[in-house]
């Protein structure tokens, strides 16, 4: 059985449309779940989803709605997982809408009794703004982005895989903490794609951009050697040149938001990407 634990803390505007396109997937052996875990929000996040009763049991899938009242993304994660029932677990960004045939082509790649981290082929919906489009368009020709299995907004492991690492820790990059479990060769990517949405506007971006940069650090400061693992390739010095010739208005607000970041350190939780 496969669950798919969605950490949402005011997700009330995302809640329903991340669930509707699960329950629109191909029907996935072994049965499916899906786990809400509410966190810390104030809104309607957790009435929302219970709303989706009745399409989660049309579609033949559980569901459970977890309301804690402390937010905090490593806290909703381990609640989410101790009130799972599948061995097979999946994480989910409560913005990302799955393809049909993800579940699926994730429930066949986790059936093997060695490690899997698994996750689908991400997608970036055109943004409103054209600042986010114009860093979305470059950022998704960056090392990370290219590399195989990133992960971002969506990962599953089997039960081998979930073995790798006990509660979720108390950090920033919790989706980072467990990809970097498993060897490259052990990072799997499906075809089947979903939908991540990139957050809208110069700030937001600037913000989120800064607490990417503060996980990958609090990584590197707490688990020595663990971003050995990334095995993603150097851009270098002609990459960058190549970057900036191909997209000039893309570079431009990519350097920007790089450097608005050096400007002013911050850290905590903020919302989307």
């Amino acid at each position: 059985m496969l669950s798919v634990i969605i950490p949402a803390s005011n997700e009330e505007g995302y809640i329903a449309d991340c669930l509707m396109a699960l329950f629109a997937s191909t029907p996935v052996p072994g049965g499916a779940e899906a786990v809400v875990v509410a966190n810390g929000c104030r809104d309607a996040t957790a009435d929302r989803a219970r709303a989706m009763a009745a399409a989660a049991e049309s579609a033949g899938w559980g569901l459970a709605v977890l309301d804690l009242p402390q937010g905090g993304k490593p806290n909703a994660l381990n609640h989410g997982d101790r009130a799972a029932q599948g061995a097979l677990r999946a994480y989910l960004d409560a913005d990302v809408l799955v393809s049909p045939d993800l579940m699926t082509e994730i429930v066949a790649a986790l059936g093997t009794p060695v490690p899997r981290y698994i996750t689908g082929t991400a997608r970036i919906p055109r943004a409103k703004s054209a600042v986010t489009r114009a860093y979305a368009r470059l950022w998704q020709r960056l090392p990370f982005a290219q590399s195989t299995a990133p992960g971002y907004g969506l990962f599953a492991v089997n039960a081998e895989g979930r073995a790798r690492w006990g509660d979720f820790p108390a950090i920033i990059s919790d989706d980072t903490f467990v990809r970097l479990q498993f060897l490259p060769d052990e990072r799997i990517q499906v075809p089947a794609p979903y939908d991540w949405p990139m957050i809208e506007g110069f700030a937001a971006l600037t913000r989120v951009r800064r607490r990417q940069d503060a996980g990958v650090a609090e990584i590197d400061r707490l688990y020595p050697g663990l971003l050995e693992r990334e095995a993603k390739e150097p851009l270098g010095l002609g990459g960058v040149a190549r970057l900036a010739v191909s997209d000039p208005i893309g570079f431009a607000t990519y350097a920007a938001v790089s450097v608005a970041v050096r400007l002013k350190r911050g850290s905590g939780w903020t919302r989307g990407r």
